[in-house]
C-alpha cells in the first residue's frame, strides 16, 4: 500500500479520472469541468475536498439542492456565476458560500467568463442523502447504501 505524503501542492494531486458520475444526457454537460479529490487523496471518510477547474461555458454540476449533506463553496481563481433560486450573482477569488441541506435551495456555478475558473467545494458524507434537480428529470436516492440516479417519476436511469 502506498504512503500518503504529509503534505503536497493541491494541484499535484491527480483529477479524477471520471468527468461526471450523472447518467446521460447529463454527463457530458460537465464536460470542461476537472475535479482533484483532495478528500479522498488523503483518506478522509467524514467529508469531501475537491478543488475543481471550469474550464470557460463549463459547469460545477447540475443546478441541485441536497436533503442532508451540507456544501460549502470557496473560490480560489477566477469569477464564477452562482445560479440559486434567488437568481444569479457573480462570484470573485476569496468569495465563499455556503449550502445548509434540506433548505431546498438549488445550486450551482456556471463560468460564463473567458478565463478559467479554480474552486475548492466542501461537503460532508452524511448516510441517506438524496439530491433533487430542478432543472433536469433526474434525482439522486441512496438505495441499499448506494448513490442511485433516478428520474423524478422513480425510475432508474
Amino acid at each position: 500500500m502506498m504512503k500518503t505524503p504529509m503534505a503536497i501542492a493541491a494541484l499535484e494531486v491527480p483529477p479524477r479520472a471520471a468527468v461526471s458520475f450523472y447518467p446521460e444526457p447529463f454527463a457530458s454537460r460537465m464536460n470542461g469541468r476537472s475535479k482533484r479529490q483532495l478528500g479522498e487523496f488523503f483518506g478522509l471518510k467524514n467529508f469531501g475536498v475537491n478543488l475543481t477547474r471550469l474550464a470557460p461555458g463549463s459547469a460545477s454540476s447540475l443546478r441541485h439542492a441536497h436533503a442532508r449533506q451540507d456544501e460549502f463553496v470557496y473560490v480560489v481563481e477566477g469569477t464564477p456565476t452562482l445560479v440559486t433560486d434567488e437568481g444569479r450573482r457573480v462570484l470573485a477569488p476569496g468569495d465563499c458560500v455556503g449550502f445548509p441541506c434540506g433548505t431546498g435551495n438549488a445550486h450551482h456555478l456556471v463560468n460564463e467568463s473567458a478565463e478559467p475558473v479554480l474552486y475548492l467545494e466542501i461537503g460532508d458524507r452524511t448516510r441517506g442523502d438524496e439530491a433533487v434537480y430542478p432543472d433536469d428529470d433526474l434525482k439522486v436516492a441512496e438505495i441499499e447504501g448506494r448513490r442511485r440516479f433516478l428520474h423524478k417519476d422513480g425510475t432508474p436511469y
